[in-house]
C-alpha cells in the first residue's frame, strides 16, 4: 500500500500574557493558525497592555493517507481543531522558552502527546480553509477497515490450579494461594 502525503507551511500564533500565580510570570498559549505562512522567528503581531501575540514559528502541517482515521476524528469534533504540540527550551537565550515541535490533525497522535506530559499541548480551532482542506484529503484518500472480532485463547478455566501465593488467604477464586502440599507440610 502506498502512503500518499499532502503538505502545507501551517504559521503558530502564541498569546503571552502576565501569570497569575507567583510561580509563573507568564502565560503562553497558542492562539491562532496561519496556513500557508512564511518563516518567522518569534516576531510581534500585536500588543494589548501587558499581552503579546507573536508568530512563534511556521512549520510543516502533514498529511498521510495512512492516518485518515485519526482526521476523521478530527473533523466530527465539536470544533474541529489542530494539536499544537509545543516543546519547552531548557536554556532559552531569550524571553521565548518554548519551540514549536509540530502541528497535527491527528486526533490520536495529539492525544499521544497530550498524554506523555512532557510538552504543553494546544489545540487550536482550524480555520474553514483548513478543515475543507484536511476533509478533502480525507475523502480522497481513506479506506475503511472491516472490523474484525478478537477470538479468545481456547483457555480451560474449569480446571483447579493449585498455586501460588499465600496459603493463609483461603478463597476458593484466589489464584494467589499456596500449593497445598506447602501448606500442609506448614501446619
Amino acid at each position: 500500500m502506498t502512503v500518499v502525503r499532502d503538505t502545507m507551511p501551517m504559521g503558530v500564533v502564541i498569546r503571552r500574557t502576565p501569570g497569575v500565580t507567583r510561580w509563573a510570570k507568564w502565560s503562553w498559549r497558542a492562539v491562532a493558525l496561519l496556513p500557508g505562512a512564511g518563516p518567522a522567528d518569534w516576531r510581534e503581531l500585536r500588543r494589548e497592555g501587558e499581552a503579546v501575540e507573536y508568530h512563534a514559528g511556521t512549520v510543516t502541517l502533514e498529511l498521510h493517507s495512512s492516518d485518515t482515521d485519526g482526521y476523521r476524528v478530527t473533523l466530527m469534533s465539536r470544533t474541529p481543531s489542530l494539536y499544537v504540540v509545543l516543546d519547552q527550551e531548557a536554556d532559552a537565550p531569550t524571553d521565548m522558552p518554548y519551540n514549536i515541535k509540530m502541528v497535527t490533525a491527528n486526533a490520536y497522535e495529539g492525544q499521544g502527546y497530550a498524554e506523555s506530559g512532557s510538552n504543553l499541548v494546544e489545540l487550536v480551532p482550524m480555520p474553514l480553509t483548513l478543515i475543507r482542506w484536511v476533509h478533502e484529503f480525507v475523502e480522497a484518500h481513506h479506506v475503511e477497515e472491516a472490523f474484525v472480532k478478537r477470538k479468545r485463547d481456547k483457555k480451560r478455566v474449569d480446571l483447579h490450579e493449585d498455586g501460588k501465593g499465600d496459603a493463609r488467604i483461603r478463597q476458593t477464586a484466589d489464584v494467589f494461594r499456596a500449593p497445598r502440599s506447602i501448606r500442609e507440610n506448614n501446619q
